[in-house]
């Protein structure tokens, strides 16, 4: 943190906008696809203060957070952090971020479903998809209570 750069109140990296006042590594957090241990490798990989407020990081910063985000391999990250290890597609191995994470979760979905897998028809018939039990949670739509038999006599009976 050099005194020269002021403070910013929003801070956009990786296509999310964070708050200036929190701290770096938990700012980082916040971008869909960073952890917070990720974010602390990451400050430390660039020698950044991770309890810094993310409102005073420099353009130049800024930049650096976002190339090693893009591609950890090339500074050095270990391969068993990236997200998105063997591509289904490509092969390669890669690490998403806010919008590409999304949309290539989504593709896996539909594949899945377009192949008409065990999980592709649970996710299509809208049922929990990873052996949780159904019988009494993950219910969706109006409650239907039990009635006593007085009651459900004296309804008829109307």
């Amino acid at each position: 943190m050099s005194p020269t750069t002021s403070f910013r109140h929003i801070v956009r990296i990786a296509e999310t906008d964070i708050p200036g006042n929190i701290g770096l590594a938990w700012g980082l957090a916040r971008v869909k696809g960073i952890g917070y241990n990720m974010a602390v490798a990451i400050c430390r990989k660039l020698g950044l203060d991770p309890n810094m407020p993310v409102g005073y990081l420099s353009d130049e910063d800024v930049v650096q957070i976002e190339e090693v985000v893009k591609n950890p391999l090339k500074f050095g990250f270990p391969l068993w952090v990236l997200n998105r290890r063997r591509d289904y597609e490509t092969g390669q191995d890669l690490h998403l971020v806010s919008s590409e994470l999304i949309y290539y979760a989504r593709q896996d979905i539909e594949r899945e479903v377009r192949i008409k897998s065990w999980r592709g028809i649970r996710h299509s018939l809208g049922y929990k998809v990873r052996g949780q039990r159904t019988h009494t949670t993950g219910r969706v739509g109006p409650v239907i209570g039990v009635q006593r038999k007085k009651t459900a006599q004296q309804q008829q009976q109307k």
